[in-house]
């Protein structure tokens, strides 16, 4: 048998090393079902095999088309051991973790390389649920910008005329090529403009914001006509059938979207009352015109929604529905590759803003301070002392949502505080 010369042999092996570097989408696979949806990001130097696994850190060899390697968290502490190999186009192997034995498999990462484009989408159906399961109405790259409507959160849309039941129905859900998880999904509101010159809002106080002897003594009025009218030229909402009391009540039109979304974690699937990690109906009156929202990437895709359009609403919508209202929107989408958050963030012109999400003010509070902390901490290279000084002496929070099966609250702090710091 004639035997290769070393050179070509190198040469081959180094070929198929080549083959692993790169985006990979991988899933742990247990009885036949694929599991941990990620991102997978491998480097080479030589045979040193380095990368990232959503935020765990990776290190291991790679011989021929073979690998292994190990994945530790950002403590230092060993998640799993991994070995495996490319078969085909696709890398696959066991992992250990503690006592099992898991199979797991990571496809190429394909990667939109079209140049961005401005899309029209006109809904012709809206879901009232937040789900990986809906198909997406339109698929997107990052860069795009979409063009589209809401309906208001009992159907209506721009004419007021119902096109869906009520609960908050979204528009979407658009999918985002090369979105994965363990990415950020990025949302830039260019426009929130209202489409039509009525809203409806809620006429009591929500129980759960008053004290008991207050619901016991108030004589509301079932009768009560809580429809607005909108004057757009002029920047106000008033009702349209005011009491005597209200007549003169204006109320300063700044208009937003209650609900902005991805596809929850895990198939699971909630309706668009709720909120989350995954963002929601978080019902936060920044999030207007000009704002950018960041989201956790939970599922191939992304699977973006967005609905819940309110003319105007104070702090925590305190009656249950702020000024409903249809909308004419278009936003831009992009991705931040590998940059894994917990919850839903935002920023506009002023302000960087982290939203914590939970069953109660103290610990949607707590989530939310975390998140504004962890920021700063990552973006400006700020020590937990350092952090403690910026955000004790200038940090800021809203009540955005307290009438929903979960509360937000919104921690912030000034871009003008921000740029005083030295990165």
């Amino acid at each position: 048998m004639t035997k290769l010369p070393l050179l070509v042999l190198a040469f081959a092996a180094s070929l198929a090393s080549a083959d692993i570097a790169g985006s990979w989408r991988f899933n742990l696979v247990s009885f036949g079902e694929e599991l941990f949806q990620a991102k997978l990001d491998l480097k080479l130097d030589g045979d040193k095999l380095t990368g990232t696994l959503n935020d765990l850190k990776i290190e291991g060899a790679v011989q021929g088309e073979s690998l292994k390697f190990t994945a530790s968290r950002p403590n230092g502490n060993v998640f799993a051991t991994f070995e495996g190999r490319l078969n085909g186009s696709d890398l696959s192997g066991t992992a250990h973790r503690n006592d099992d034995d898991l199979q797991w498999v990571a496809r190429r990462a394909i990667l939109p390389t079209a140049a961005p484009q401005t899309r029209t989408f006109e809904p012709t159906e809206f879901h009232r649920f937040f789900s990986g399961t809906i198909p997406p109405v339109l698929h997107i790259n990052p860069g795009d910008t979409v063009r589209t409507t809401t309906v208001d959160a009992g159907g209506r849309d721009a004419s007021n005329k119902r096109r869906s039941n009520g609960g908050n129905p979204e528009t979407g859900p658009f999918f985002i090529e090369g979105a994965m998880p363990g990415d950020a999904l990025v949302v830039k509101f260019n426009r929130i403009r209202l489409n039509r010159n009525s809203a409806e809002s809620g006429d009591r106080v929500v129980p759960s914001a008053l004290n008991p002897p207050y619901i016991r003594d108030a004589k509301y009025d079932d009768n009560f006509d809580s429809e607005w009218k909108l004057d757009r030229d002029n920047g106000f909402a008033m009702l349209a059938k005011p009491p005597e009391h209200l007549k003169n009540f204006r109320v300063k039109l700044q208009p937003m979207l209650g609900c902005v979304a991805v596809a929850p974690p895990d198939k699971q699937t909630f309706q668009a009352g709720w909120l989350g990690s995954w963002g929601g109906n978080m019902d936060y009156n920044g999030l207007r015109e000009g704002t950018t929202v960041y989201l956790p990437v939970y599922q191939p895709g992304a699977w973006l929604f967005v609905g819940d359009g309110h003319a105007a609403q104070g702090d925590g919508e305190l009656t249950g529905d702020a000024l409903e209202t249809s909308m004419d929107i278009e936003f831009t989408v992009n991705l931040i590759s590998g940059q894994n958050i917990d919850g839903p963030r935002a920023e506009n012109d002023e302000s960087i803003m982290a939203m914590g999400i939970a069953g109660s003010l103290p610990d949607a509070l707590r989530q939310a301070t975390t998140a504004l902390a962890r920021w700063i901490e990552h973006d400006y290279k700020l020590t937990a002392n350092e952090t403690a000084i910026v955000l004790g002496s200038s940090i800021r929070y809203d009540i955005a949502e307290i009438v929903d099966p979960q509360v937000n609250i919104v921690a912030k702090v000034s871009k003008s505080v921000l740029d005083s710091l030295s990165k």
